[in-house]
């Protein structure tokens, strides 16, 4: 599904990754982890079209079609969506219209049809009670006056309108506690794993994996993929840290 080569990417003049390549398949969940300012969320960015992020040498394919060649609203129409680790708040635009909008732009640009109010509705409330979000909130203005942790949620219940193909979440346990972190894991089990999805999961903890069991665990360091294996290297790294797997 995601086929990334010796990708190379800097950001404001700054070479972030250096030759990074990794493939992510139909059915498959991946966690990439590392220290901080290794490129875990610069990844993310230059997968999703963040303005700013440059890539500079190698190549990057979801399902066949050059990504790097699309506009950010190409791609999530292709079926990719980028969790913030800190969500943005929109004053003024509320919940509802805010997905309504996004939904239907991306069913326009696959040809197909918009979703009807009612319908719409239906489909929010079943997302948001999944998540523990209240049509009181689906109704405030996005992000606005939430914690951390319902900021998280929120951003669960996007998802699951949008219903990617390839969801990239970039530390989406930061600043959750128990709680919030397990409703959000099991959000991201329900919207994500099936044989038609994948995930790309940039975590910096165990605790989450604990919940999303990921198929394959990268270490990413300097720019690069220096370390993969199954979810027993994440407990590794739980107990030794990064510093001799990293070396």
């Amino acid at each position: 599904m995601l086929k990334i080569e010796n990708l190379h990417a800097e950001v404001g003049g700054k070479q972030i990754l250096n030759g990074l390549t990794l493939s992510v398949g139909a059915g498959e969940i991946h966690a990439i982890m590392g220290p901080n300012g290794a490129g875990k969320s610069t990844l993310g960015y230059v997968l999703g079209g963040r303005p700013g992020y440059e890539a500079t040498q190698g190549s990057v394919t979801f399902d066949g079609k050059d990504l790097l060649e699309l506009a950010p609203d190409e791609r999530a129409a292709a079926g990719l969506f980028l969790g913030f680790q800190y969500p943005v708040e929109i004053p003024g635009v509320s919940n509802l219209q805010f997905l309504r909008t996004a939904l239907n732009a991306q069913r326009r640009a696959r040809g197909e049809d918009e979703v009807s109010a009612g319908d719409f509705l239906r489909l929010a409330r079943e997302q948001a009670d999944k998540l523990g979000i209240s049509m009181d909130m689906m109704k405030r203005a996005v992000n606005v006056g939430f914690s951390g942790g319902e900021k998280k949620r929120n951003e669960m219940v996007q998802m699951g309108i949008v219903d990617p193909r390839l969801a990239v979440l970039d530390e989406t346990d930061s600043g959750l506690d128990i709680d919030a972190l397990r409703v959000v894991g099991e959000g991201i089990n329900r919207i994500m794993r099936r044989p038609d999805k994948a995930v790309l999961l940039i975590t910096h903890y165990q605790r989450l994996l604990d919940i999303v069991e990921p198929d394959f665990v990268h270490v990413l360091a300097d720019g690069r993929i220096v370390r993969s294996g199954g979810p027993e290297l994440a407990h590794k790294l739980e107990r030794e840290g990064y510093g001799a797997i990293a070396a």
